[in-house]
């Protein structure tokens, strides 16, 4: 999961096409998190096999935008949920 800040254009549409175009990446949900004059604040989830992470960084900054961070990582065989700790 990636945190994302992103101009007005392109829109959502044209970054989730572009990361989705990307080989290993067999799927992205683009979410607006906030807005504001000049940019938005967007959360982009990723999902494939191999997940080629420079590559979509390269993307999204061909677009304009930049990774502000990665949020969430799962890997392996089996889907791991995140579990609470006594911080939440």
């Amino acid at each position: 999961m990636l945190d994302l800040l992103k101009p007005h254009d392109p829109d959502l549409v044209a970054f989730a096409a572009a990361a989705a175009a990307r080989d290993g990446v067999s799927g992205v949900n683009v979410v607006l998190v906030e807005i504001d004059r000049d940019v938005q604040n967007v959360k982009m989830t990723l999902e494939g096999d191999s997940i080629p992470v420079d590559a979509v960084r390269e993307t999204v900054e061909d677009l304009g935008g930049t990774v502000h961070s990665i949020d969430e990582v799962i890997c392996g065989e089996s889907m791991v949920e995140e579990s609470p700790t006594p911080q939440d």
